[in-house]
């Protein structure tokens, strides 16, 4: 078992690297690595070089190739991120553009369709948001970003679905209910892991 945790926050004060340091720690003594894409400066545009892989199938950008490597060793991927706009950050979501692609997390043709390849991943989500779970209920958008990710994403991979973990109100809280917020979010992550490790 080895479970990839990746952060797309510029701040490495952020709340984001809170609980991605608590995550790591939860998981331990696991095996554990963490892809930090700001940090490490991962270029989220989708050039022509990925362009011609992607019509081609092959011959991915070496950083490509390296982040496909880090999920091959994989057996879970928890994405931990600031909700932007309902969604993942751009940094975030360029990543699974250029890596997620056709020939390794999937295949598609139109002769054959749909062939998903990322059957030995489980993918977990932690989305810090901004806004309280009754707004997020009301206009719909937890159920908006679960069908863009969970669906859209992991499902059309092949890649099960683990646990998904909302941090809500987390520019207003006080300290000691973020605290509460951050808890239940690693607990429901590392127990999900940890199951699956013993099951």
């Amino acid at each position: 078992m080895h479970t990839l945790l990746v952060a797309a926050n510029p701040d490495p004060q952020s709340l984001t690297h809170f609980v991605l340091g608590r995550l790591e720690a939860a998981l331990r003594p696991g095996s554990v690595e963490i892809a930090d894409l700001s940090e490490e400066r991962f270029d989220p545009r989708f050039t022509s070089a990925d362009r011609r892989a992607y019509q081609e199938g092959g011959n991915h950008p070496a950083d490509v190739v390296a982040e496909q490597c880090r999920l091959e060793r994989a057996t879970d991927l928890v994405l931990v991120f600031p909700v932007y706009w309902w969604s993942m950050p751009a940094l975030l979501k360029g990543w699974i553009d250029r890596v997620f692609v056709n020939g390794w997390a999937f295949e598609y043709s139109s002769a054959s369709g749909l062939r998903p390849k990322l059957q030995h991943l489980t993918t977990h989500l932690v989305p810090i948001a901004g806004g309280d779970s009754g707004a997020y209920e009301r206009h719909g958008y937890e159920k908006a970003l679960r069908t863009q990710i969970e669906h859209g994403i992991i499902d059309y991979c092949g890649s099960r679905r683990g646990s998904t973990a909302f941090i809500y109100e987390s520019e207003r809280l006080s300290p000691e209910s973020m605290k509460q917020g951050v808890d239940r979010a690693v607990r429901a992550i590392s127990e999900a892991i940890h199951t699956r490790l013993l099951g």
